[in-house]
């Protein structure tokens, strides 16, 4: 056999190159063994890249895997991106960190620059803003949000769609024996009521048809894409928007939706205003807003950008947090019949009143005033929101080097990463049974009325200045509706569904919730 000079130099080039590849697939291995022998639940900080890869391969089951790193550090922990990036992450779900970041010490805490360009269709509103326009921003909100015709409006609006368009369509499926989407048909009707409630017209999601909900997907997609660009450098989802390519293309696709939505809605309010010279008398939230504030309008009478952003907030405000949280919430009790018994019990008075006056129908609605003070029910939706929070993480910037209760430093330009989700799942804050459903957490201790429990320790309507304005709308409406479905309707998880979060920064659910849904007969 002859070796030609050529054969020669390639098995020397081959040898060339295998033996730095080894050695650096060696050192990998070692570096990777060592740091996992420290302690194994802890992300890996990756020379360069830092906790990327972690993040990447957790992402199926993120908010479990980030509970499952703040348990094993005692609640804290630090954690660095890409070298060269502004990701630099403290984690948190310690109760008394929390009550400093949110409360005690808040001008240090704000959104910031780079929530601000996450949710750049939402810039300059209160979702995102900070100081003197956050406060003024919040000012006005709570006014509109606590005007006594608002909130009888949504009450009556709440009663008349759950009465005309829910349980028509779950008594058909009950007739059938069909399985439904209850994620589905609730996500539809808290989107009728949000949209109902912030522009006074009825999208009609509810009605027979089923039709597409364009909007609402959306939304979803807003939301979603946001957990991507929480997850990766500024600078890769920046250039991805660029080129219009992968998520970012599906997000500006999903805002070119939600700018024509919103400005439909606006266009036919302003219409209907100037038909009538001004004197319409609407309660919903746009109609306060054009009609007692000039700055929303252009000299002309039309909206302005600053409008359209503000109601787009609006829909995430108004439908996020309930769409996302009352499916939770049936899910959870239709896995716990003996807390149905103990809502049914306490809806019992209610129901006969009701019937005692009523034309002889089986079917009982609850209105929202009927139920947002009845005491089991209301323990049995806190509940649900600890351990499945519409807001699984709250993120805050770092303006200036602070010390935390916990006796960790943080440092100016880092970022703030709450889990609400983990301390939900915290022994040391809930107790052995954390992460069980248990309503009686709740009950003070001759079991009638409600358990002191910390917003700090408790953050699913946030805490501090910026707690949610809107609690009490989002309270009345999933106690009523989930009083409504749970006397009226014995509901059942199919058996075999997997029920699990979705990658988003809203807790929504990946799979839907499919149940079985059969009249109630021992209430009717």
């Amino acid at each position: 056999m002859h070796i030609t000079f050529l054969t020669i130099t390639m098995a020397l080039s081959s040898v060339d190159l295998f033996l730095p590849l080894l050695v650096l697939l060696l050192s990998l291995h070692l570096y990777i063994k060592s740091r996992r022998s420290r302690n194994g639940l802890l992300p890996l900080h990756w020379p360069l890249v830092g906790i990327l890869p972690s993040i990447a391969a957790n992402r199926h089951n993120f908010h479990d895997f980030v509970a499952a790193v703040l348990f094993a550090t005692k609640h804290n922990f630090k954690a660095q991106g890409p070298r060269g990036t502004s990701m630099r992450f403290f984690l948190t779900c310690d109760p008394t960190n929390v009550r400093h970041i949110f409360t005690k010490n808040f001008a240090n805490y704000p959104k910031g620059e780079d929530f601000a360009a996450v949710f750049a269709v939402l810039s300059g509103t209160i979702f995102t803003a900070d100081g003197e326009s956050w406060r003024q921003q919040r000012a006005k909100i709570q006014h509109v949000l606590t005007r006594p015709r608002l909130l009888d409006f949504m009450s009556r609006s709440c009663g008349e769609k759950v009465a005309g368009g829910l349980v028509p369509l779950l008594t058909r499926m009950a007739d059938t024996g069909t399985p439904v989407d209850m994620d589905d048909m609730l996500g539809r009707l808290v989107f009728d009521l949000t949209v109902k409630l912030a522009f006074g017209e009825d999208p009609g999601c509810l009605s027979k048809g089923m039709p597409p909900v364009p909007v609402a997907a959306a939304l979803d997609t807003l939301m979603g894409v946001a957990f991507f660009r929480h997850t990766v450098p500024v600078s890769c989802w920046k250039m991805m928007r660029r080129l219009n390519i992968g998520p970012e293309k599906k997000l500006a696709k999903a805002e070119s939706v939600l700018h024509g939505f919103v400005t439909e809605m606006i266009q036919r309010r302003i219409a209907s205003t100037r038909h009538t010279n001004g004197d319409v008398n609407t309660v919903d939230i746009l109609s306060n807003y054009i009609s007692s504030d000039p700055d929303y309008l252009t000299d002309s009478g039309e909206p302005t950008d600053f409008l359209h952003k503000t109601f787009i907030n609006f829909l995430v405000a108004l439908r996020d947090p309930v769409g996302a949280a009352l499916p939770w919430f049936v899910y959870n009790l239709a896995t716990n019949p003996d807390a149905v018994s103990r809502i049914c019990k306490e809806l019992a008075p209610i129901a006969a009143r009701k019937r005692a006056v009523s034309d002889g129908s089986a079917i009982v609605i609850f209105e929202p005033d009927e139920t947002k003070d009845l005491v089991y029910l209301r323990v049995a939706l806190y509940e649900s929101l600890r351990l499945y929070p519409s807001g699984p993480i709250e993120r805050k910037s770092v303006l200036a080097e602070d010390v935390l209760p916990s006796g960790h430093k943080v440092h100016a330009g880092d970022t703030v990463l709450v889990s609400v989700y983990a301390m939900g799942r915290m022994e040391s804050v809930w107790g052995e049974d954390c992460r069980n459903y248990r309503p009686e957490r709740w009950l003070n201790d001759d079991r009638a009325g409600l358990r002191y429990v910390p917003s700090y320790k408790f953050v699913s309507f946030n805490t501090g200045p910026r707690s949610c304005p809107g609690k009490n709308i989002a309270v009345a409406q999933m106690t009523s509706v989930a009083a409504t479905v749970m006397w009226n309707f014995d509901v059942k998880v199919v058996e075999g569904h997997a029920v699990e979060p979705k990658l988003s920064v809203v807790l929504q659910m990946k799979n839907g919730l499919m149940v079985n849904v059969n009249k109630r007969e021992e209430y009717m």
